[in-house]
């Protein structure tokens, strides 16, 4: 079991596990029973510079794009479902392979078509995001998010970052509305 955080905590990976070279992220969630249209929620990762923007669309990693053209972050592919106990998604992470520039991984989870199924975050419990060592499947760090975001469609779960020379993982849980687009939009992926 891991070192559990709470929003906004951090923790050095690289000081939890010297040389740790791959981690999984693993994202998870259990959609609240409701009537009308299943739950799609879509697990990204935005590679981002020193200045909080992608270097071009190579940079973001999702379900339409499984892997970065570095190799050094790869979606496993999308759940459309969820709620089947464990990680609903994953995404690997290759620390040594991440390209200098890449400051920081920002890992998100979007509800795919929220507007026309009138869904959000508020309809969605038991959320989670963990780091996991790729080495011996042992769980690094986690992070459950508790708080109701009921008017949010997108949330930024975690970061791994650069600091120092070390690898860390920061607990964030911030909510985003109007989905997918307007994220992407605001970490320079060109939309549409």
């Amino acid at each position: 079991m891991g070192v559990s955080l709470s929003k906004g905590a951090n923790i050095s990976l690289s000081d939890q596990v010297p040389g740790l070279k791959t981690v999984q992220v693993g994202l998870g969630w259990q959609a609240r029973e409701t009537e009308g249209e299943d739950f799609d929620l879509d697990a990204c990762c935005f590679m981002l510079t020193a200045s909080d923007k992608v270097r071009n669309d190579d940079d973001f990693v999702f379900y339409n794009q499984l892997k970065s053209p570095c190799g050094s972050v790869e979606h496993t592919g999308d759940e459309l479902e969820g709620g089947s106990g464990g990680d609903d998604e994953v995404i690997m992470v290759r620390l040594d392979k991440v390209p200098d520039v890449i400051q920081k991984l920002l890992f998100t989870v979007t509800i795919h078509e929220y507007d026309t199924r009138r869904q959000n975050f508020g309809m969605v419990n038991s959320a989670y995001i963990r780091i996991v060592n790729d080495e011996n499947n042992e769980e690094i760090a986690r992070f459950d998010l508790s708080e109701d975001a009921s008017t949010s469609t997108a949330m930024i779960f975690g970061e791994i970052y650069r600091h120092g020379g070390a690898w860390k993982f920061r607990a964030v849980g911030q909510g985003y509305n109007y989905g997918l687009e307007a994220m992407a939009q605001a970490y320079g992926v060109e939309v549409g």
